[in-house]
């Protein structure tokens, strides 16, 4: 079973724990980590001759957009993960257009493609946001991998398909590829689709997991990690325990844990394992 790797291509001051303590007006004052952790990703990735979706943030393409083209000159997927990491049901639809433009255009400048397949920040497409969906389809989307089926504090849609479905919006179809989950009883699931939960978790965990979804549901699991998860000397700028715990906690053990998950199972672009032939041509 080939399953889904996707990168989500940010700062370590962009993931919503953060932008909590440290706003916008600040990122371009501080350090910038991306390339050097994005780039010991890549390599990772070609020593185990693996292709992944890397979701970019378009902040990011519009100021390095040398390793985007990278990024894309090694056969990795290009993706798009908004343009500035906001949570997408804080935002009006109209908003949301202009942001997801933004980033289209700022991408497509860096690598000359343009960007097919989305993922929200922090997972923000919720019941409350599900309209974005739609935006997409009209901004040229074909793939969308922003639905977690679980209950969270700040993302979910708990009880939504756990696997790779078409959803049709009135403008037109798009395919959704949730983070995979395992399912604990008829009503009851867990995360196992990687970040956090490959951090905080043992390495079993998630193993166990995706070998549960490959054997038992048949199906490939999408696995998702961010470059500043193999950074354990990023300045530690979120405040709060909890806050503190989800961004920080694992991050030491976090590249021997993805060298073990690139050499037990096989992994592919969000493209090559949930193509565009799982929607239904019209009429059908």
């Amino acid at each position: 079973m080939v399953n889904v790797l996707s990168i989500d291509v940010e700062e370590y001051f962009h993931p919503s724990e953060v932008q909590t303590t440290v706003g916008r007006s600040r990122w371009s004052s501080l350090p910038s980590r991306v390339e050097s952790s994005t780039k010991l990703l890549l390599d990772l990735l070609a020593a185990h001759q693996v292709k992944a979706t890397f979701f970019v943030l378009g902040w990011i393409a519009e100021r390095y957009p040398l390793l985007v083209r990278d990024i894309a000159s090694q056969g990795h997927e290009i993706g798009c993960h908004s343009f500035e990491h906001q949570l997408i049901y804080d935002l009006t639809p109209n908003e949301f257009r202009s942001d997801t433009l933004a980033a289209t255009k700022a991408i497509e400048d860096a690598c000359g493609s343009t960007p097919k397949v989305y993922r929200a920040p922090s997972y923000s497409v919720t019941e409350e946001s599900f309209w974005a969906l739609e935006i997409l389809v009209e901004c040229g989307y074909t793939h969308d991998s922003s639905i977690y089926p679980i209950v969270h504090d700040r993302y979910g849609i708990p009880g939504f398909y756990r696997f790779a479905q078409p959803i049709h919006t009135p403008s037109g179809p798009i395919i959704e590829i949730p983070p995979a989950t395992v399912r604990l009883s008829p009503t009851q699931v867990a995360p196992v689709g990687g970040g956090g939960y490959l951090r905080l978790l043992p390495y079993r965990y998630t193993a166990a997991g995706i070998r549960r979804i490959n054997a038992e549901d048949e199906k490939p699991a999408c696995i998702y990690i961010h470059p500043w998860e193999l950074d354990p000397e990023q300045p530690q700028l979120a405040s709060g325990v909890i806050s503190r715990l989800r961004t920080y906690t694992g991050l030491r053990g976090m590249k021997s844990k993805l060298e073990r998950l690139l050499s037990d199972f096989r992994f592919s672009t969000l493209g090559r394992v949930c193509p565009s032939t799982l929607i239904e041509p019209s009429g059908t």
